[in-house]
């Protein structure tokens, strides 16, 4: 095998083009070198031969069998040298053993470099390890691995947080800061194993719902992303650009219209788990990119689909957590069935005092005004009694409960409700405050939807930037004919917080939206106060003669010494002798 022969100053040069930082830590650059050593060794720390895995660290503790020969493979987590023996621990994707390794039995024969050289010297806290031997327990009865043969993997150059456990249960050196393990969710999923519990059950919720639709023979679609109308909410869309159709397109908002499209193709019942986009606030229940499960069902109507989803979410919690009771921070919330079922129009009673039946938007405006509810003019009714049941009704609904029979200026694709047309047969599923469903008897009156298209375009002349858009071929689709349908919508990361009784949607998304991180290269590099002040004279002049430079620097000998030699040896400065003298250069 080739050995690297890049100097150790040459690595460190080189690790200026690493993207999130011009500067390596101490355990970096050794860890840099000891990547050097191994290759001269004849150990590649980046195989490409696959190596066979037959067993999980969580199974050879289930299923333990005295001297059972196994393969595994993970990180090394930890490490116990004790001359020629050693103990650590390696995690894989189900859990952690602890490892034996013996000198005598990995190595064989006379040449010991395997175990004193590659080991116990070249690798680190991190590395991806295969490791091969049979089962056994220690004298104080731990599982354990007696290693046979080991072989690099994967070689880790960042250094992992060392999270601590006393032997009182305390946790030191916790990796918690949320927006470290926002941006580096790959580094959180290492060490913080609760994590991986989290997404493990967001899993489990979707392909809950998924067997549950599909024992129904409900067809699992896939539809636009890009839509050139955003349609099926009220939500302000993302936009972009086509260039070879030279026409905008929106990020959708929902996929409501062109899943009710295959409903008017002839399809009793399509779902899909979608992506949505949404250019609004951020807070702990708000993401600009989310996912989202919609169900269209032939035939049914909003009471029928309130059945379903009640018995769809029992199912659920069930299948996640093996109860119908869920802890969410001091509320235990059940799953049930049936789930309480409450109109808007009552609930805005029970909780204001006022009934907005019959309510024009003068009133409704005055109401909000009397409530100390902030409002402007761009909102019209449905925006009103929206306002006024988030703000003050909202929060009381912790157990599951249906809000039903909305205004119809609050739902512009439901069909009008049949014993009251000032109504809209819709509900939405309340549950912690929160809303987590939302569904409707679908519109499928053709004239009817026009006339609420141009209801919504006069808002968006008002200034309502959330106001739907009129799709002219979902009209066209539904003079065609759309059967009697029900439809439903729920918001997956809401749900999945509240089966994981975590308060932030950032906790179940694996990569939250963040902002972007902003490396300034003079700040990023921590340099010492005389070393910045040499740097950053160069960072104007780019070269300059030796004994100029250190002039402006006005540092005394000693310092001025210090901090050029520092500057070279991080590959960030080099000298260059001419007929003139010496030149120092800012390695760009």
């Amino acid at each position: 095998m080739q050995s690297n022969n890049l100097s150790f100053k040459s690595l460190v040069y080189l690790s200026k083009f690493e993207p999130m930082s011009r500067q390596l830590s101490e355990q970096e650059l050794v860890r840099r070198e000891s990547l050097k050593k191994l290759r001269e060794l004849g150990v590649e720390p980046y195989p490409a031969k696959a190596y066979k895995v037959n067993a999980y660290t969580k199974d050879c503790k289930a299923n333990f069998e005295e001297g059972k020969q196994v393969c595994l493979a993970g990180r090394m987590m930890s490490r116990r040298i004790m001359g020629k023996a050693s103990f650590a621990e390696l995690q894989d994707a189900k859990g952690r053993l602890q490892v034996y390794f013996n000198r005598d039995e990995i190595c064989t024969g006379e040449d010991k470099t395997m175990y004193n050289e590659v080991f116990k010297k070249l690798l680190d806290m991190g590395d991806f390890i295969g490791v091969q031997g049979t089962l056994f327990k220690t004298q104080v009865g731990e599982i354990s691995l007696m290693v046979k043969n080991f072989t690099l993997l994967s070689k880790s150059l960042k250094p992992l947080p060392v999270v601590k456990t006393d032997d009182d249960g305390n946790v030191h050196d916790a990796f918690n800061d949320a927006e470290l393990r926002y941006r580096q969710r790959y580094v959180d999923l290492i060490v913080n194993d609760d994590v991986k519990e989290t997404f493990k059950k967001r899993t489990k919720v979707i392909n809950s719902m998924r067997s549950f639709f599909n024992e129904r023979d409900y067809l699992e679609v896939e539809t636009p992303i890009l839509q050139p109308i955003p349609g099926g909410a009220s939500a302000r869309p993302f936009i972009t650009h086509h260039n070879a159709l030279d026409v905008p397109l929106y990020l959708r908002i929902a996929n409501e219209l062109y899943l009710k499209r295959l409903i008017v193709g002839g399809f009793d019942g399509v779902y899909e788990f979608a992506k949505a986009f949404r250019n609004e606030g951020m807070d702990r229940t708000h993401n600009p990119e989310f996912t989202m499960l919609e169900i269209y069902v032939a035939y049914k109507d909003y009471n029928w689909m309130m059945d379903f989803t009640e018995q769809m979410m029992e199912r659920v919690a069930m299948d996640v957590n093996d109860t119908t009771e869920v802890i969410f921070g001091e509320n235990k919330i059940s799953f049930k069935a049936p789930f309480a079922r409450v109109t808007m129009t009552d609930a805005i009673k029970d909780h204001t005092g006022i009934d907005i039946s019959g309510m024009d938007e003068v009133q409704l405006r005055a109401a909000c005004k009397s409530l100390n509810i902030e409002v402007d003019d761009t909102m019209g009714k449905g925006k009103l009694i929206d306002e006024i049941f988030g703000e003050k009704c909202e929060p009381h609904y912790i157990q599951p409960t249906f809000i039903t029979d909305y205004p119809i200026e609050m739902s512009p694709l439901c069909k009008v409700h049949r014993d009251d047309p000032n109504l809209t047969e819709r509900f939405e599923l309340m549950i912690n405050g929160k809303e987590i469903a939302n569904a409707y008897s679908e519109l499928n009156d053709p004239i009817d939807q026009r006339a609420r298209f141009e209801e919504q375009m006069a808002l968006s002349a008002k200034g309502d930037d959330e106001a739907m858009f009129i799709d002219q071929d979902f009209l066209r689709s539904l003079e065609y004919g759309m059967p009697p349908t029900s439809g439903m919508g729920i918001g997956i990361d809401r749900f999945t917080m509240l089966l994981t009784n975590q308060t932030s949607i950032q906790e179940v998304l694996f990569f939250p939206q963040m902002r972007p991180e902003k490396f300034d290269s003079k700040a990023s590099l921590d340099l010492k106060d005389h070393e910045k002040v040499i740097f950053d004279i160069l960072s104007e002049e780019k070269s300059m003669d030796v004994n100029t430079l250190k002039s402006l620097s006005g540092l005394s000998n000693k310092k001025w010494d210090k901090g050029i030699k520092a500057l070279s040896k991080l590959g960030l400065t080099k000298a260059t002798k001419t007929e003139a003298g010496i030149v120092i250069d800012l390695v760009e």
